[in-house]
């Protein structure tokens, strides 16, 4: 079975605002926009300010209040949504069929004329705090900001995306229309959509509500951390449970090794029952509940990471056994058989995958935003149908010397 593919069309505003949008017979839809800015373009003293704009980019214009705001799209089904990571912000809505100029009106006035107004970022203020006391709650999620602290210590990737409560404080409103207008640019945001309508007709919607964007880029101050010491942290907490994240510095998003790492990633602790971690850990000792593996790629770097929680006497016995595991994809090839039983498990995760339209619309636009042009299921699979034992163990030996951080 193949992936489900929509054809996709591309073109570029007279502001340059890029637009990619994905043809296909649904009655949802999607649309938003995608920004090259994240929580690593933020000056030290305003930690945090790129998820708070994101945050609070809902609370008034001069056109809508924030009832309205939160009434336009949910008054006819639909969503209005959005997010931040370290590079990019996303806002975008999903939304029934027939209902596109409606939901592209009201994301052009917010990423345009957004106002921030003094009372409502009192109150969102108090709702990002909270967000933040409650990361201080679940050692298994603020675990993956403290590591990354570490491993990117001294660079803009170090501090969370959060920020902290003291930064906080200093966010008003003129302050957030200024990050808005330096780094809400044209030739910075991708505008993206998918659904049944026509590209002629996304294209000219596009262009009539984003006409009066026209402020000028911001040059992206992006320095790749160097790759610091191998670090084995130990920190007590008052938890019942011992939570450990191992990881290491893998090569960005445009490195031709991505697809070898997502392959061995998926492998070592997919989501799938049998990955190896979670059959040597979970389900031959029953030392863990969950272990898995992911990979965090950027522009110009990535991270590799590998998490368990476990009772305290048995965290370094984990660790054996994960090293033991790597240490074993390192030192002896992969069957072809073995190799060929990965590629097809990994395959069949990605056709599941491409089913899920809005997660589908926000991959589209960030790949746009970053390569230019939305990369297919189909062809990812294509790219993993290359791989050989040789790439597995290779991308295996850069592993097998992992930093630790353990919560105790």
């Amino acid at each position: 079975m193949s992936p489900i593919e929509h054809e996709i069309y591309y073109a570029t505003l007279p502001s340059g605002l890029r637009v990619v949008a994905a043809k296909r017979d649904s009655v949802v839809e999607h649309c938003g926009v995608a920004i090259n800015a994240g929580s690593r373009d933020e000056s030290s003293d305003r930690y945090g300010l790129a998820h708070f704009v994101e945050h609070t980019i809902f609370k008034g214009t001069h056109r809508r209040r924030a009832w309205h705001i939160l009434n336009r799209m949910e008054l006819v089904g639909g969503e209005l949504n959005a997010y931040t990571t370290k590079e990019e912000t996303l806002l975008y809505s999903t939304f029934p069929a027939g209902n596109l100029s409606r939901a592209v009106d009201l994301i052009s006035d917010l990423v345009i004329d957004s106002q921030f107004p003094s009372a409502e970022l009192d109150r969102e203020r108090l709702v990002v705090a909270d967000e933040i006391d409650s990361y201080l709650d679940v050692p298994s999620e603020g675990i993956f900001d403290d590591f990354e602290e570490l491993i990117f210590a001294g660079s803009s990737l170090a501090h969370n995306i959060l920020g902290d409560k003291e930064s906080l404080q200093r966010f008003d409103s003129e302050i957030c229309r200024s990050y808005l207008d330096s780094f809400y640019t044209p030739n910075e945001m991708v505008f993206f959509y998918s659904g049944p309508e026509t590209p002629d007709k996304v294209i000219k919607i596009a262009e009539k509500y984003f006409a009066s964007l026209n402020r000028k880029d911001k040059v992206r101050d992006r320095v790749n951390p160097a790759v610091l010491e191998r670090f084995d942290i130990v920190r007590h907490i008052d938890t019942h449970q011992a939570h450990t994240v191992l990881g290491a510095r893998v090569d960005g998003m445009m490195s031709d090794d991505r697809y070898a790492v997502a392959l061995l990633t998926n492998m070592l602790g997919g989501p799938g029952m049998n990955s190896l971690l979670n059959v040597a850990l979970r389900e031959r000792r029953g030392l863990v509940y969950t272990v898995d593996a992911g990979t965090t790629l950027m522009s110009d770097t990535g991270l590799f990471t590998i998490y368990f929680g476990c009772d305290s006497e048995d965290v370094n016995k984990c660790v054996r056994l994960v090293g033991n595991v790597i240490s074993k994809l390192a030192e002896t090839p992969l069957s072809a058989r073995r190799l060929e039983e990965a590629k097809k498990q990994y395959a069949g995760q990605l056709t599941v995958a491409s089913t899920n339209s809005e997660q589908g619309a926000l991959s589209m636009a960030r790949s746009t935003l970053y390569r230019g042009y939305a990369m297919s299921a189909t062809e990812v699979i294509s790219e993993i149908n290359r791989l050989t034992p040789d790439d597995i163990q290779r991308i295996a030996a850069t592993l097998t010397s992992l930093s630790r951080l353990t919560l105790c």
